[in-house]
């Protein structure tokens, strides 16, 4: 078996992430992924640790925003069967 790739494209980060290659250029461009630019046509590469960091990275965003803003039905939201 082929050991994991260190690099990996946009598309590629896109894929692992079910969202767009635009969505994730963005994330690079605004510093949220690190990535570097290579070659003369500058190619995006996101290494893989830093993918998996990122995703750590939003799994304790999302557990913090969770914490401050409870989800918290109302009484329009109970349903009566």
């Amino acid at each position: 078996m082929a050991a994991s790739p260190r690099f990996l494209t946009l598309a590629d980060v896109a894929e692992v992430l079910n969202t767009s290659s635009a969505q994730v250029y963005a994330l690079v461009r605004r510093g949220e992924l690190p990535a570097i630019k290579i070659g003369g046509r500058g190619q995006w590469r996101v290494e893989a640790d830093q993918l998996e960091e990122f995703i750590q990275r939003m799994y304790a965003d999302t557990r913090a925003f969770v914490d401050e803003h409870p989800f918290v039905e109302s009484a329009t939201d109970e349903r009566i069967d």
